[in-house]
Parts: structure tokens; sequence; C-alpha cells
């Protein structure tokens, strides 16, 4: 059955079908307001539910979030209802690469720019702590301008997805684009793997077909672990030697990206614009910082609590709390602030607030306290946990989150009690900034 052209919100008009999957459907919406061409990505609740997805759109949704690149498709915002979510994100009107590969081999200067701008894609992507373990042509949509975009990091991984060796331990990805040691099932550097299937995108585009092709999936597997492919006698020198390095079946010997920057073939033809691109990042992540004030360390402060890195702070920010997403009626259990006092004084102004409870402090470690009440509530005794986290040695987010208890007795507590007696530290409560909500949930 056709999907009938509707308004989302009074924010969307809905049109074609440009895809689907599984559990998704990808349409071409119009913003009302702007008239912006927009993709909506509809996921159906119940189906990943049913399957236990939830994990992995919800890690999708926070990637996104951290991942702001011009070859990367931007997630604009995420609207949910009790059955669907939403992903507004960037529409590409020039497709899916695959179909220009499709039709064939591309010609050389058109392959390097697209290698050149995946590249720096996936760059910045690692230097985010986030591995994409899915690069293929399908994968990789163009704009009206013929610009690389990456896109579904519906399998990407976190560096917080490492275990204690370090490495990534999840089999996932396409398996003609798979890096061997991803086959063999023995824990791998997420970076190495994407370098891996970079190498392998890079040789379609200039051949048209797979390096590595075999009717039987264990004949391929083999050949992937060996690195046995061949390149055609009309491939120039330099991009032999490049490929040869990229699809280096021992990970630790693989060439790096910073590497693959360097070598004479990606170098050729390298514009203005890409550059411009590189530099556009980099003052997007100069200017973030300088925000949180200088990144001296006080000496005045005898407290360490624990830094935070880009994930969690997507996770904590106010607009992008996923819990919504499919709790129908959530209770808040934690409230956060941000403070630019040291970690010292926000310590001690918890301490004075604990005994004024009546909370008994169980534990103290640097930048956490637990606090733990005397007396039997409704669900036990009232068990409440504040942790501050250093964004910059200047500028904390303090979380207080309930442990044990009745949430009722918690709220009440927050609201009359413990907001009002910090309210002199604290710069900003969660949701009191007025911003447009990156995540809204309509009922």
């Amino acid at each position: 059955m056709d999907y009938k052209p509707s308004v989302l919100t009074q924010k969307y008009e809905i049109g074609r079908l440009l895809g689907q999957g599984t559990f998704a459907k990808v349409y071409y919406a119009r913003s009302i307001l702007t008239n912006q061409s927009v993709a909506v990505k509809v996921i159906d609740k119940e189906k990943i539910s049913r399957v236990g997805l939830v994990e992995q759109i919800k890690r999708e949704i926070s990637v996104m979030r951290i991942v702001r690149h011009l070859n990367i498709v931007q997630l604009y915002e995420v609207l949910a209802t009790k059955s669907k979510i939403y992903f507004v994100m960037e529409y590409c009107k020039g497709g899916e690469l695959f179909n220009k590969v499709a039709k064939g081999k591309l010609k050389e200067d058109v392959a390097r720019k697209y290698f050149q701008q995946l590249i720096n894609a996936v760059d910045f992507c690692h230097s985010r702590g986030v591995y994409h373990r899915d690069i293929k042509p399908e994968n990789l949509l163009l704009d009206e301008s013929e610009n690389l975009k990456i896109s579904d990091f519906g399998l990407s991984a976190l560096a917080e997805s490492k275990r204690q060796d370090g490495l990534l331990h999840t089999t996932c990805g396409t398996p003609a684009y798979v890096a061997p040691e991803v086959i063999n099932r023995k824990g791998y550097d997420g970076s190495k793997a994407d370098i891996w299937s970079c190498g392998v995108v890079l040789y379609v585009l200039l051949t048209g077909y797979l390096p590595f092709h075999d009717s039987n999936l264990m004949e391929m597997y083999r050949k992937i672990g060996k690195a046995e492919f061949k390149c055609p006698n009309w491939f120039p020198q330099d991009v032999r030697r490049l490929l040869s390095k990229i699809l280096d079946p021992n990970p630790n010997t693989r060439i790096s990206i910073a590497k693959i920057k360097e070598s004479s073939w990606f170098k050729k033809g390298l514009n203005s614009k890409l550059k411009k691109t590189e530099t556009e990042s980099r003052d997007v992540d100069n200017l973030e910082r300088s925000r949180s004030g200088p990144s001296e360390i006080s000496s005045l402060s005898s407290v360490k609590p624990p830094k935070l890195n880009a994930f969690d702070l997507i996770s904590l920010s106010a607009g992008f709390d996923l819990s919504g997403l499919f709790d129908e009626n959530p209770l808040v259990r934690e409230a956060r602030f941000t403070t630019v006092q040291p970690a010292s004084v926000i310590l001690s102004k918890l301490e004075d607030l604990a005994k004024r409870l009546r909370l008994k402090i169980t534990k103290k470690d640097a930048g956490l306290l637990k606090m733990e009440g005397v007396d039997e509530g409704r669900k036990g005794p009232l068990s409440i946990d504040a942790e501050i986290f250093e964004v910059t040695p200047n500028f904390h987010l303090v979380e207080v989150r309930k442990c044990n208890g009745d949430s009722l007795e918690y709220q009440k507590i927050l609201k009359e009690d413990i907001q009002p007696a910090l309210n002199d530290i604290v710069l900003v409560w969660q949701g009191d900034q007025q911003h447009q909500p990156d995540m809204t949930i309509l009922h």
C-alpha cells in the first residue's frame, strides 16, 4: 500500500518513499516553515522493541549528534509518538553512491574526490571516538553538488564500547567490505577496520567490482583473510601502492589515516574547498572549547572529578535525553546543573545540604557523594548520589540522582530542598535553557 503524503506535527509535509529496510522507511519531506527539503526516517517502535534494537536506535541518535561534519548526513531533529520515531535528516538529492558505481567504474579524478571526502569524514568520526563499522557505497550518499555524505550509523560503535583489551568484539558489517580481523572474531580496532572498508570502497569506485568476491562465502572469507586480490593492469602505480597498504590483512601494519593523507595519490587535486572543510571542522571544535573558558588547571582544587567526553555530554544534554523515546511516562530520576565553582566548593556545598536534610554520607570519592536517609520511606530509605564531572578545569556538570526509595518523595525533596539550596552555585539547571529541543515526544 502506498504511503499517502501527510503533515508531521505541522512542521513537515511527507512525500514520496525514498527507500525502506526491515524496520524503517525513509521519505522525502519538506519543511513547511522554511521550504527546505529533508529526509524523514520512520521507525516502528514495536518492531525494534520486539527484536531488541532499542539500544541500537538510541546509539545511532547519539552518534549522529556527535559527528557534525560536511561529509556526514546531518540529523536535524528527532520526533516521537507512541508508535513511531521520526529522524528528520539532511536530504541527499544525488542518492546512493552505489547507484553510480553500479553503472560502471568512475573516472580516477572522480573516485579520488569521493575517497578524499570519505577519508576526511571517517577521520573526523574517529577523532570523536566513533567507528562506523559498515562503510560501503550503499551507505554513502551524494548531495545536489555531488559531495559525499556518510549515512547509516546504526551499526556504529563508540570508544566506550571497547572491552578491557581495548578492542571491539561485535562482528558486523557487510561481508565483502569487512576487515579480516572482524571475521576472525578475536577482537579488533574499530578505526583500523574502518580503514580496510574504505580501501574496498576505493577499489570498487575505480573498477566497478569488488576486490574479494566468490559465490562461496567461506572462500570469500579466505580471500579476505589473505588479502587475495588483483589490481587491473591499467591501475596507476601510486594507487596500487596505496591499496596494498590499506588492504593489509595485518591490522598492526595497516596504513593509518594520517599516512593515507600523506600519500601522493591522495594528495593529487586536493582543492581549497576540501581544505576549507577541514578548517571549518577544526574551527567548530575550537569554538566549543573556548566557550568553557581557559584550560589552566587550578592549583586550589584538590578534588579531581572524572572528565566528560563528547559522548557523555550528548548523553547528558538537556535537549537530548533519550529516555522518553520508549518510556511512556518516565519519572525523572536525576537532575543536572552546570557551575563554574571548583569541585571542592561543590562537594562542601553538597555536604552541608546532606546535613540539613538529615542524610548520612555513606561514601565520598573524588567527585562522588553518596547520601542515605536515616528514616524508612514508603519504599525503603531514600538514597541519593551527587556526582561531579569536569567538562574543563573551570567548568563542571553535576548530576543529582535517586538510587533508592520512593520517586515521589525524591521529586518533592529535589524541588523543595535540593534545588533552592544549590541555586547560588548553579549556572543553569537542566531544562532551563530556552531553546528549540532536538527531540520532541508527541502525545
